[in-house]
């Protein structure tokens, strides 16, 4: 550590050049991160808020809660631990307000997700022609008691409550009376909900037409939802392949600058094991260093941020994707090492 911390101390300019890198790289990790988790979030917020573990469908829909209709007679008797909804898309209108694209979910008084609903102002829902919406409706100036329609539906809404979480597939939601999804669906011969959700893991329906999904399965067939995490996913696995080829080509050209001094040890009778151990913890320092940047830029990026941007800085999984980071440096700091092992201080010192 002393050697290490005295080589940095003496190249300051190229050691500056590597935290700089570390910590732009760092920090690019940390926003990319950053912005897949509130995207997926956001494609997620309401199912897991509703606290079910599946959900059955029409088996015709192609596991989207948009394209599935399912009649009273396919519902038949439910318990506590079910529940039914319906969900269709709709476009936001009001005086004085821009359009605004959403999904209606409407849901039975009496059943659980309705009962359960976390209501951030006002209240909850109680009469037919009342709606509770998601909190991003208030950044576009929406406030309690607006009133709202929906398409070219006649009929108007209130807004008497707002709910934090509340987006499907990036959507906000608005929650209301099943039978008002019902009318939005024209009064669809036989649609009675779009879907069975259930809090009770070994739920089954034995229904014609009918199948029921695991809570995961439904997420992961959301539309876009894998596909948008895997493109994240591999932009930050690049990242971390190009953080460590930037460490191991520094280090590689700093030791390769450095075997004439490490030669000089050598002779002196310094161990190849202090010589290796400095220039891993070398490494392990620059990284730490450019780690701390990054987060110190992500923090201030995290207070100025709008709260319109989809991101979510969630501190455990930052602080893996800096382990990970380190990990790329001490891969990195592998790279030279093996020609500190071999310098040989009479060739090195004689030549």
């Amino acid at each position: 550590m002393f050697l290490a911390l005295k080589e940095i101390k003496k190249e300051k300019i190229r050691s500056g050049m590597i935290i700089a890198m570390i910590a732009l790289i760092g920090y690019l990790i940390f926003i990319l991160t950053s912005l897949a988790l509130g995207l997926a979030r956001q494609n997620t917020d309401a199912v897991n808020s509703w606290g079910i573990d599946n959900i059955t469908l029409n088996d015709s829909a192609n596991v989207d809660l948009r394209q599935s209709i399912i009649t009273q007679k396919q519902v038949g008797n439910l318990t506590a631990d079910q529940a039914l909804l319906g969900q269709a898309p709709v476009v936001v209108k009001a005086k004085d307000h821009a359009n605004t694209s959403a999904a209606f979910v409407g849901l039975k008084p009496d059943q659980f997700i309705a009962k359960n609903l976390k209501v951030s102002s006002g209240h909850q829902a109680t009469r037919v022609g009342e709606v509770v919406a998601d909190d991003s409706f208030k950044t576009k100036g929406y406030e309690l008691g607006d009133t709202v329609t929906f398409n070219d539906f006649s009929r108007k809404f209130k807004i008497v409550g707002f709910t934090q979480g509340a987006k499907l597939n990036i959507a906000p939601v608005l929650y209301g009376r099943l039978s008002t999804w019902r009318q939005l669906k024209g009064n669809m011969p036989g649609a009675y909900a779009s879907a069975i959700v259930s809090k009770d893991a070994g739920y089954r329906t034995k229904a014609n037409g009918l199948k029921t999904y695991s809570k995961a399965t439904f997420i992961n067939k959301l539309p876009g939802y894998s596909a948008q995490n895997l493109t994240f996913g591999l932009m930050i696995f690049f990242l971390m392949l190009i953080s460590l080829i930037v460490i191991a080509v520094f280090l590689y050209i700093l030791t390769m600058q450095k075997l004439p001094n490490y030669a000089v040890l050598r002779a002196q009778g310094i161990p190849s094991k202090m010589l290796v151990g400095a220039t891993i913890s070398q490494s392990v320092l620059l990284a730490a260093a450019g780690l701390i940047l990054a987060t110190a830029l992500t923090v201030v990026t995290a207070f100025a941020m709008p709260a319109s941007v989809p991101v979510a800085f969630d501190v455990p999984i930052l602080a893996s994707a800096g382990v990970g980071l380190l990990v790329m440096a001490l891969l990195g700091s592998l790279i030279p090492i093996r020609s500190v092992l071999k310098v040989d201080p009479v060739s090195v010192i004689g030549g």
